[in-house]
């Protein structure tokens, strides 16, 4: 079952401190800067638990994502020409699509990862997200990385 999210964009300036910390610790990992979640978050000066807690929650803006390399995993139900929607939707935002990998399905329900570039793309990843997730039998819809 499909979850709801509601993205907001806050200013940073007003954020609970715990948010900012646990964006600095993901930078500092994502960087190389520190090898392991236990030397960033002494670096950071948070615990652990707090990382984990807010980790899959924080994000920098979407708008990071522009002109960059993106790979997204989406599942969805096992329906002829589902895929080929997605790509559709993927191609009428002016996305380049560079990789696609597909599971197979396992109960009706396979995995697809798919990079893009987005150095073309019009609107915003927010919109571009909530089409895609807005597809009939599209299960999840999640960004799994960035370059």
């Amino acid at each position: 079952m499909r979850e709801d999210k509601n993205f907001f964009i806050v200013d940073k300036s007003v954020l609970p401190e715990i948010f900012l910390k646990v964006m600095e610790v993901k930078n500092l990992l994502e960087s190389g800067k520190e090898k392991t979640v236990q030397d960033a978050v002494a670096k950071v000066g948070i615990s652990r638990s707090a990382f984990y807690k807010y980790r899959d929650a924080v994000y920098p803006l979407y708008e990071n994502t522009r002109g960059k390399t993106v790979t997204v995993s989406v599942n969805l139900d096992d329906s002829p020409g589902l895929l080929s929607s997605i790509l559709n939707s993927i191609a009428d935002a002016g996305a380049n699509i560079l990789t696609i990998n597909q599971t197979i399905p396992i109960n009706g329900i396979a995995n697809v990862t798919i990079t893009i570039e987005t150095n073309d793309m019009k609107g915003d990843m927010s919109t571009f997200v909530k089409k895609i997730e807005s597809i009939h039998g599209v299960q999840t819809f999640k960004i799994i990385a960035r370059e």
